[in-house]
This record gives C-alpha cells, structure tokens and sequence, in this order.
C-alpha cells in the first residue's frame, strides 16, 4: 500500500486548487481522477473560455442552508487572489458584463495553471482511477481503486455533483458522505433551462431562438435582470438560469416584459397606433403575436385596437400581463444540461474555515458536493477556488 500525507479525489476546479496549496506546504499529495482528462468542466465552461470568477463575489450570491456557511471561505481567498494568479501566468482575460470574467482565448489556459502549479509543488496526478473503496485507516484512510491501493493522512472529496453527466458526474461524493455519517441534503438541477407544459407548447414553441431582456421572479421574490431566449423545449437564457435555482416544482415564473408604466407611456405618445403595432416597437414581433393568442390574453377580452380606446381598467390588466408575465413551467432539463447540482453534503456538517468533516477528522469535502450553490457568472468556480484553498491550507 502507497503511503501519501494527502489524496484528492476528483481533479476539478476545487481539486486542482486544494491540491496545488497543500503541495506547496510540502505535503505528499496525490490527485485522483476516474476521467480520462483534468478539468473537464472547466474546459466546456463559459462556451470554452472559461468564466473562472466575478468582480462582484459576495456572499448573498450563494445559495445554501447556512448562508453565513460561505462567508470565511470567500474572504480568506478572494477573486482578486484568483485574478493575480491568472495574472501572474500571464493568462489574457476580459469583462463580459455584470463582473463576470472570462479567458481572451480558452479554457484550457486555466487548467494549464491549474496543472502547472500542481506540478511545480509535486502533486502526483493520476487519472482514469476508478474508486472501489474508501476506509478508516488508523487516523487516517486507505482508498482502494481500480489499480492500486493507497492511505493517507487527509482524504479531500472533491468529486463534484450530478451536473453533466456525460463527463463523467456521478453521486460517488454523496454516497461517501453518508457511509460516513455524514448528512447530505436532497439534491435538484441549478442554473438550468426549463421545459413547457403541454398547453403552452402551442404558443411559445414557434419562437424558438426569440431573445429579449427581461427580469425573471420567483415565488420568494428573487429576481434576475437578465435575457430570457426561447427554445425547442422551454426557455433559457441567463435570466431563466439564474432564476432556477430559487423555483421550486409547481410554481410559476413572472417575468417583466416591459416595465409597469410602459404602457401608459405608449398611450400618451402613440395614441392612434394599435396596440399590436405599439408593441411590436417593444418587444420581438414573433412575441406579441405568440402573447395576444394566449388564453391569458383572451380569457381578459383584450383585443386589438387603438391605444387611446382602452379603458383604465383593460390598461391595468395589459400592463400587469406585461410587466408580471406568468409562466407555469413543466420543469427543467435536468441534470444533463444543468451547470450546477444544488444540495450536497450539509454545511453543518463541515467547518466553514478548512472543509473538515466535524465528525469524521481528517475528512473533507469541498466544490459542487457541498451544499454550497452560487448565481451564473463565474461564482460557482470563485467558490471552488475559495474553498479548496481553504482546505489546502490545512490537510
């Protein structure tokens, strides 16, 4: 059996990070990984240029039964510490909007780093090792894989969620959890699309590829600013991503087609002009048609006609049906396109300051297995930087 002060298992944002850190304090570390390539979702990240963090990182960014959970992690190791080490390795990067930070050419130059500073503190990386088992070793473990077997010190669980199971994410972090005591909280999809019930397919499937800004809001009055796009199976876009993660199975969608007053505005100007020709100077034309079809629509006795010939009360209704457009979605997509899993191992569990399990000495976890989720726009990735740095400081 191969002795090493400390195996990584998963070489992932958070396991490549943690595992560059405690190499650089001398630790003997080995990183294992049952893919064929490091850094796989990192790589498909950001339409392959990788939105490795954000410049407006803040804790109410996350989602997580414990929302002070975040705070040590984040503070201790900030987007500008990550921001000077893609600096320092002369890696070009650009603002695309709201703070999120991408690389000028690819993904792969943040894996590169990432490797690099593996290599230059002697990590040991091995890839296409399946786990078989993981036991208590004296105060340590012993992790038996496909190939070889192992102990160490600290084991470090950076295995990732159930998001995109076509690289290979898998529940193998969760069951670990649980075999040692460990409370793992239900999982679900995050940062997801979301499908249609049957009955509006008639109406919003045609306008697929149909894009506009808009502000989505959930049941709990969470809301995002951002673009909504219609698709073949739903809607997506950022605004439908972010607002995902905070709706819950049965409850409707409001989004903000035209801000409350729009109309009234429109009234005052354009007079004359018919409320379909108004709004097709607001909105996508392929839109309003889909909207005044709906039953929404029909079932108010709206019709189309001059502005000035609406009553105070159909206005009210027209601007509510714009300004607080319901959407009853029929879910989401799922795991195979969600970028994140929300839940994941109890942050009670864990201590906010190094990832150790409470419980279970010399057991961590850290990245998208931690019941830890963050808002689209590089937050996810800032956290696994944040806590695998956490966690390489101390293991």
């Amino acid at each position: 059996m191969k002795a090493w002060d400390v195996i990584v298992i998963g070489a992932g944002a958070a396991g490549l990070m943690c595992a560059a850190e405690a190499g650089k304090r001398g630790r003997r570390v080995l990183l294992l990984d049952h893919g064929k390539r490091i850094g796989r979702k990192i790589i498909m990240s950001g339409g392959g240029r990788c939105n490795f963090t954000n410049y407006f990182i803040e804790p109410s960014a996350f989602l997580c039964e414990n929302p002070h959970f975040v705070k040590s992690a984040l503070a201790r190791y900030t987007q500008w510490d990550f921001i000077a080490l893609v600096e320092k390795h002369g890696i070009a990067y650009h603002e695309k909007t709201l703070g999120q930070l991408f690389c000028d050419d690819s993904a792969q130059n943040i894996v590169d780093m990432l490797i690099k500073e593996c290599e230059t503190a002697g990590v040991t990386i091995k890839l296409r090792s399946n786990i078989d088992s993981v036991d208590q070793l004296g105060a340590g473990f012993s992790v038996t894989t496909n190939d070889d077997q192992y102990s160490c010190q600290s084991l470090v669980v950076a295995s990732g969620g159930l998001s995109m199971p076509k690289i290979g994410a898998s529940a193998f972090g969760y069951k670990l959890a649980e075999q040692f005591g460990l409370k793992v909280l239900p999982t679900r999809a995050g940062l997801v699309p979301f499908t249609l019930q049957p009955e509006d397919k008639a109406t919003l499937e045609p306008l697929a590829g149909v894009s506009l800004p808009v502000v989505a809001e959930s049941e709990d009055g969470t809301r995002f600013s951002e673009n909504l796009l219609f698709t073949h199976r739903g809607v997506s876009g950022p605004a439908v991503l972010q607002i995902s993660s905070y709706w819950q199975a049965g409850e409707p969608v409001r989004f903000e087609l035209l801000p409350a007053g729009r109309l009234a505005q429109g009234i005052s100007d354009h007079p004359n002009q018919e409320l379909k020709t108004w709004l097709g100077h607001q909105l996508p034309k392929r839109l309003v048609e889909a909207l005044l079809a709906r039953e929404e629509w029909t079932r108010a006795n709206i019709t189309n006609k001059p502005l000035k010939q609406y009553v105070p009360k159909e206005v009210a209704v027209i601007e509510q049906l714009l300004s607080a457009w319901p959407l009853k979605p029929g879910g989401t997509e799922g795991y195979r396109t969600a970028e994140v899993t929300l839940g994941g191992v109890d942050t009670d569990e864990l201590s906010s300051k190094t990832m150790m399990a409470k419980k279970v000495p010399n057991l961590y976890f850290i990245g998208e297995v931690v019941d830890v989720t963050g808002w689209l726009g590089g937050y996810n990735f800032q956290w696994s930087w944040s806590a695998g740095w956490s966690a390489g400081q101390v293991v």
